[in-house]
């Protein structure tokens, strides 16, 4: 049984010492600063990746790894979709298998899916997720990799997988 498990966990003070807030932040781009230096180790960034969580009181966005917890700062989406793949047979009739910056994998749900500011696909994540569900962005190979998902109808471009279809925003 770790510490996180404990129904008080995320309620227990600071080390002695210490702050449960950090400098660490994760950018728009979907890496790991720490002080403004990117985190380099690639092992260690993609455990940063797997610890994100929503405290439970505040909805803070929290690193934790079931022994400790820090606060840390998002300025876009605490996930990445890093890959799509298809299921398997034609891509308009499977799902589009979301590859997520924390190594996970789930359905995409078509009806999340939304443009942001700068032309960035948006959606959610995680529904069953506790915290959740969160926001993710596509990262531009991910956005590329839905070309089999796509069709243009009366001028727009639209979304199918076998979870549903949206039109996209121009």
């Amino acid at each position: 049984m770790k510490p996180g498990d404990h129904p008080e966990f995320f309620r227990f003070p600071a080390p002695e010492g210490r702050s449960r807030e950090s400098t660490l932040r994760l950018d728009g781009e979907g890496r790991f600063l720490h002080d403004d230096v990117p985190v380099e180790h690639p092992k260690l960034a993609a455990a940063l990746h797997t610890w994100i969580a929503r405290h439970p009181d505040d909805g803070r966005f929290i690193l934790t790894n079931g022994y400790d917890w820090t606060y840390f700062t998002v300025d876009d989406v605490p996930f990445f979709v890093r890959n799509v793949r298809v299921e398997d047979g034609d891509a308009q009739a499977s799902d589009a298998i979301l590859v997520l910056s924390d190594g996970s994998e789930e359905p995409l749900d078509p009806s999340t899916v939304r443009l942001g500011p700068r032309g960035d696909l948006y959606l959610r994540v995680k529904p069953g997720a506790e915290g959740g569900p969160f926001d993710a962005k596509m990262t531009r190979f991910a956005q590329t990799q839905l070309a089999p998902f796509l069709s243009e109808e009366s001028g727009a471009a639209v979304l199918t997988t076998k979870r549903g279809r949206v039109r996209l925003p121009d």
